[in-house]
């Protein structure tokens, strides 16, 4: 029994030996919680600042895609209103045709 009752109470002065130095040096534990404290705060704004950048990304390829959909978008009205296509349709679909110079109608003032 007396093993036992000499490691309860080595490990009971120890645990008083460590709360007595950290109650006199509390300017060290201070600024190890300090330093404790900011490196935490480097690791989240780390992890947010690539948070932000993988954002950042995602919304840049969504704005190459928009641009070249409208570029598409762009060329297809150019070809939808190029004047021979036009005139081929009304041709086609409202049997129309340019008028012959005997046809053609003057009116003067």
């Amino acid at each position: 029994m007396s093993k036992t009752d000499n490691g309860s109470s080595t490990n009971f002065n120890l645990l008083l030996i460590i709360i007595s130095d950290l109650t006199r040096n509390k300017l060290r534990v201070l600024l190890y919680l300090m330093v404790l404290v900011s490196a935490f705060a480097v690791i989240l704004s780390t992890h947010n600042n690539r948070q932000q950048i993988i954002a950042l990304e995602k919304h840049m390829q969504e704005k190459d895609a928009l641009d070249v959909q409208w570029r598409n978008l762009v060329l297809e009205q150019r070809a939808l209103t190029e004047h021979n296509r036009i005139e081929a349709l009304v041709e086609k679909h409202l049997n129309m045709r340019r008028p012959t110079v005997d046809e053609e109608v003057v009116v003067r003032f």
